[in-house]
């Protein structure tokens, strides 16, 4: 029997729909203040956040194999069939973002939106719906 928190998954999980309105509201702006390009720029980092610590429950719940990166923890949901490789790849450029927007902060661009912003609402969207299906298919309940 597996140990999965399926409430701390959809705790996070619960969360995307907010950031997918600061991403859309970032694109949709004519000209975005500064103020909104770090929104912008925090809901890309939440959004990182949200994708491996779901992934890392995921991992950790159903025993599979053990991350090395935050790269890995998107392969071992691909692996899994938790999400479709087109899906991975864009979560796998998303993760990719971690450290330029953690730890190179002060060299991050924030002179217009971000490539991903236009398109992680809706990868979101299907990343939240994945999961989902995946722990209804494994019969993990809330």
């Amino acid at each position: 029997m597996y140990y999965v928190n399926r409430e701390q998954i959809e705790r996070r999980l619960n969360i995307l729909p907010e950031l997918t309105q600061v991403l859309q509201a970032a694109v949709s702006a004519e000209e975005p203040s500064l103020v909104e390009r770090f929104a912008e720029e925090r809901a890309l980092h939440l959004a990182i956040e949200i994708v491996t610590d779901v992934g890392s429950y995921l991992i950790d719940g159903f025993i599979m194999r053990d991350a090395s990166s935050y790269e890995d923890i998107v392969d071992i949901i691909l692996d899994e069939k938790v999400i479709e490789a087109d899906l991975h790849a864009v979560l796998r450029t998303l993760v990719g973002l971690r450290k330029p927007l953690v730890q190179e902060y002060f060299d991050w661009d924030r002179s217009g939106e971000h490539e991903m912003a236009k398109s992680l609402p809706q990868a979101l969207e299907r990343f939240a719906r994945g999961v989902r299906a995946y722990l209804d298919k494994e019969g993990i309940r809330s």
